[in-house]
């Protein structure tokens, strides 16, 4: 018996909304992280179907480090019956499941090669991950007022413009560019670093709650799955690709924020931020992204659009 065909047998009716590549491809959330390599090169070459078996020791493999490595990891984490519970709690969420040969798949995602990921959940409207003129709007957690003041202005003035906002719900800039969206009527997707069922921070179940109505809520993890350290700087690519240009608030010297500014670089895509005041050190990281990176230096909507 095939992986595949023992995940069907095992998850019974709940496999029946789910064509074969697009159940594989669900399984591979559950069973390896996000951003594996290894894992994205294998099924950009076999197709999620014929990798899981490579992976799943038939035949064994004996010919790669990598992949004999991609073996342990897979198979310590195959599951077949956590996976139908997996699938009975995302038709208890409402959660859609979508993949690279679904309507609803961002086309940016594609541009990261192998380190796109093997599927998306969404709980809301799926039908905004394809709309055009997405933006990022990113910052520090520990957001100034001035950084959330320039936030709100930009997210609502953007929206106003028929423009998406993407964000990650965190704190600080994060809830304050989602609240303005939606407080203009706007659409907005967050993406998480955890299942779409369990909304992080606890802070803002609310927010989140709004936006999975209005907005669409999104992770390449499966329902259940808790956010860890690594999922949030994996996350942050996902968001980068997801969008046309990434505009930074507030930043600290290190900031999270950086890194997907630094996604946004590599990806060709525009990347802008909001300097602040010279002694913020909430600021320091944008600043640092205008002198040391080239971004462009945003202080209204009207330069956010031309970015």
């Amino acid at each position: 018996m095939t992986t595949i065909d023992a995940i069907t047998k095992t998850a019974g009716t709940l496999a029946e909304a789910y064509e074969p590549e697009a159940l594989a491809r669900a399984f591979w959330t559950l069973i390896c992280e996000p951003n594996d390599l290894v894992a994205g090169e294998l099924i950009s070459t076999l197709g999620p179907i014929d990798a899981l078996e490579v992976a799943m020791g038939t035949p064994e493999l004996t010919d790669s480090e990598d992949l004999a490595t991609l073996k342990e990891r897979v198979t310590a984490r195959a599951n077949a019956n956590q996976f139908a519970q997996v699938l009975r709690s995302t038709a208890r969420f409402g959660v859609q499941l979508v993949t690279p040969d679904s309507d609803y798949w961002p086309k940016g995602m594609n541009d990261l090669g192998n380190a796109a990921p093997f599927a998306l959940w969404v709980r809301g409207n799926a039908e905004l991950l394809t709309g055009a003129d997405q933006i990022a709007i990113v910052g520090a957690r520990a957001a100034t007022g001035y950084g959330e003041h320039v936030t709100m202005e930009l997210a609502a003035g953007l929206s106003d413009r028929g423009r998406t906002i993407v964000s990650g719900a965190a704190y600080g800039i994060d809830g304050m560019a989602h609240r303005a969206t939606l407080a203009s009527h706007g659409n907005t997707i967050a993406y998480l670093a955890g299942g779409v069922d369990r909304y992080y921070p606890s802070g803002h179940d609310a927010l989140l709650t709004r936006i999975a109505e209005e907005g669409a809520v999104v992770s390449e993890l499966p329902v259940s799955s808790p956010p860890t350290k690594w999922r949030f700087i994996a996350r942050n690519r996902l968001i980068a690709a997801a969008t046309h240009a990434t505009i930074v608030v507030e930043a600290g010297w290190r900031s999270g924020s950086l890194n997907t500014a630094g996604h946004a670089h590599f990806l060709g895509r525009a990347v802008g931020a909001v300097p602040g005041p010279a002694t913020s050190a909430a600021s320091a990281g944008c600043h640092r992204l205008i002198r040391d990176y080239g971004a462009t230096l945003i202080t209204n909507t009207d330069e956010a659009v031309e970015l």
